[in-house]
């Protein structure tokens, strides 16, 4: 049953909520299109599929992690071509500086004779860039990429370059391998709407995938959407209403997740928790989840199924709860089922 029809026999349509469906009915045909162009190149994984186009939906950045070969890579690089984007990709390295990421002034001298500088922009120009194993790079290059990620423009010597719009920032990192990284900073990883971990396959799913690309012919992803198209889903997002009962579900799981605020598990186990960037994303990314499920408001279930990938980058435990074996991941599921 289609949007439009579900909401008419509910009777709550008005003149504005008729568009306002009209536009995500339009919207929901062309998600549809853009997952059919992604399954034909990405098999299995759709939850995290989903959760990366949720997360570029609702216009923000993403946290890939996962151990070498499960096709990280080649999702960006297929929702680069599939979304229309302009993609780029850094391949972060130790000895990576900023202005290789940013770009830089260069002097040059016309036919006159007169000397100038000219900015050559950096890769970090791109509307769809891949920062890949991004916690190989110092400190100090990492850094070049936070005021990208929330201002949307960068500065250099001291002139404002904005970039191009949309513009999302899917990272990479290698959870095995620590020797030789730099974990990123905390004021970093809350810039990241949603931290995506990307599993092994599943026994169909990597049977498809030995049999389709290890073949002389191999599916290519063809561009399904224009950048235009997506910023104006991501702008029907923003309007989309949220009910009341999901804000006070965000509000109650987020702030749950803080020690000091009377909830005794989470004084006992969390060093620090999520701030209100958290509930931000949150109520964002469970628009963004609605309307890629066919729903032109959010519930409470979308707040339960993102709660993980959304706070998980945003919460340290206390020494005593690593030593007892818990995880981030075990601490946000017990907050879970308290909401009921």
């Amino acid at each position: 049953m289609s949007i439009i029809a579900r909401d008419s026999q509910a009777g709550i349509i008005g003149a504005s909520e008729k568009e306002m469906v009209a536009q995500a009915e339009t919207a929901l045909a062309d998600i549809a299109r853009v997952r059919e162009g992604v399954g034909r190149v990405i098999f299995g994984q759709e939850m995290v599929v989903e959760r990366v186009l949720v997360a570029l939906m609702a216009g923000g950045h993403a946290l890939l992690v996962g151990v070498p070969g499960l096709a990280k890579t080649k999702l960006v690089e297929t929702l680069g071509i599939v979304l229309g984007l302009d993609t780029r990709r850094i391949q972060f390295t130790p000895d990576l500086m900023p202005s290789d990421i940013l770009g830089s002034e260069v002097m040059e001298q016309d036919e006159k004779g007169r000397r100038g500088f000219r900015f050559l922009p950096g890769p970090i120009f791109a509307q769809l860039l891949m920062a890949d194993e991004i916690n190989r790079a110092s400190p100090r290059t990492q850094s070049a990429l936070l005021q990208s990620m929330q201002e949307y423009h960068v500065t250099v010597t001291g002139h404002r370059h904005d970039l191009p719009s949309p513009f999302h920032v899917l990272a990479t990192q290698n959870p095995l391998e620590q020797e030789g990284t730099y974990p990123l900073p905390e004021a970093q990883l809350d810039r990241f709407l949603m931290q995506v971990d990307i599993l092994y396959p599943e026994l169909e799913a990597e049977k498809r995938i030995l049999l389709e690309t290890t073949g002389v012919e191999e599916a290519r992803p063809e561009n399904v959407l224009a950048p235009e198209r997506l910023k104006e889903v991501q702008t029907l997002i923003r309007r989309m209403p949220v009910p009341e009962s999901v804000v006070e579900a965000i509000l109650a799981l987020v702030r749950s997740a803080r020690p000091g605020l009377g909830h005794p598990e989470t004084d006992r186990h969390v060093a620090w928790g999520p701030g209100p960037r958290a509930s931000q994303a949150l109520t964002l990314c469970a628009r963004a989840r609605a309307l890629y499920d066919g729903r032109l408001a959010p519930s409470v279930d979308d707040v339960r199924a993102l709660a993980e990938p959304v706070l998980q980058h945003r919460m340290a435990l206390t020494f005593a709860a690593r030593a007892e074996g818990m995880s981030v991941r075990d601490v946000i599921a017990r907050l879970v089922k308290g909401l009921g």
